[in-house]
């Protein structure tokens, strides 16, 4: 069985080196080669002619949809997206992809859809798959269209490593010092703040500010306490109780009109 080959394009050199680890243990597969912008990925896809094409959605300079809309009808690899917005997944899933791996990457989820795409380049024909991926970009493009680009994971620091974290496993976070510290259900992570640049990338219908230091993710508030005298606590999901500044005692209130 002959080793297939894999091209990877994502502009996060962290993500690239996560492929790279993950492909290096699979012996049936090799990587041909790697690409930091989706115009570097194009010109490797005509050059190294891959079986299959790890792509990212969102890239500068030429990005993921761009891409598929300039390759070779009859030499297009196999598409596997990795990326970090799930809603664009599934639904390239629903629409023809041969599959989607969602960041934070995992290797035996990889594997599975290399799988996949090994059982598909033997019986597909290079056209009709050139022709599906089109249809697919149209699909994701109308997913897409008004739909503001929210952050969907942060890359962050533990231990003296890098690892990328769903915006959905956040709890809660809070500024600390130059950094902000993001309470996750996987323990407590770092990144560098400030925690009013971190906010403007999140969906402001998720999140809200409950003092000058504080967001936390309205899906994860168990109850909303009032002690009395503008003392407002909050109790989170994990069973921590964290208490609203009273220049932020509003917004809660609005909060709680809403649920």
């Amino acid at each position: 069985m002959s080793a297939l080959r894999v091209l990877a394009v994502d502009d996060e050199p962290l993500a690239l080196r996560r492929v790279e680890l993950a492909l290096a243990e699979m012996i049936d597969v090799v990587l041909v080669g790697q690409a930091r912008s989706g115009r570097e990925g194009l010109e490797l896809v005509r050059t190294q002619r891959p079986d299959v094409l790890l792509l990212d959605i969102q890239m500068s300079n030429l990005d993921g949809f761009e891409l598929i809309e300039q390759l070779d009808e009859a030499t297009a690899p196999l598409i596997i997206f990795v990326t970090a917005h799930e809603t664009f997944a599934l639904r390239a899933f629903e629409v023809g992809a041969v599959d989607y791996v969602l960041k934070p990457l995992e290797f035996d989820r990889l594997r599975a859809a290399l799988v996949r795409a090994r059982d598909t380049l033997a019986v597909a024909d290079q056209a009709r798959r050139a022709a599906e991926l089109r249809v697919l970009v149209g699909a994701l493009r109308g997913e897409m269209a008004g739909e503001p680009a929210y952050a969907t994971g942060f890359w962050v620091e533990r231990k003296g490593e890098h690892i990328r974290t769903s915006v959905q496993h956040i709890e809660w976070m809070e500024a600390d010092r130059d950094y902000v510290r993001l309470h996750t259900r996987d323990g407590p992570f770092l990144m560098r703040g400030p925690l009013s640049t971190i906010q403007e990338e999140l969906d402001p219908n998720q999140f809200i500010r409950i003092r000058r230091s504080a967001l936390v993710r309205t899906d994860r508030i168990k109850s909303i306490r009032n002690r009395g005298y503008g003392d407002f606590r909050i109790l989170m999901a994990s069973g921590e109780e964290l208490r609203v500044g009273k220049t932020y005692v509003a917004d809660v209130r609005r909060l709680l009109d809403k649920r």
